[in-house]
């Protein structure tokens, strides 16, 4: 049941942070859950110092939601040359 629920929240929160960032028309569901879950993992390692056995709060969406936003910043940077 953890990996559905990782799925799930990783694809809301890499919609969120795509909505935020402008690129919701340029990713599909699949690159949603990628940012996601691998935003949850990089706010994690900045704001947690890496733990990830918290569960589901509302602080670890927000940390996960902040971790998908600078993931996707990064990549449009290294796009585009600027941050939208």
């Amino acid at each position: 049941m953890g990996i559905i629920l990782w799925l799930i929240v990783g694809g809301i929160v890499g919609w969120l942070a795509s909505m935020v960032m402008r690129t919701d028309a340029q990713q599909g569901i699949l690159l949603n859950i990628v940012v996601g879950i691998v935003g949850a993992f990089i706010g994690g390692l900045i704001f947690s110092g890496g733990s990830i056995n918290e569960g589901l709060t509302l602080y670890s969406f927000l940390v996960s939601l902040v971790g998908a936003i600078i993931l996707l910043a990064i990549v449009n940077l290294i796009r585009r040359g600027s941050v939208r």
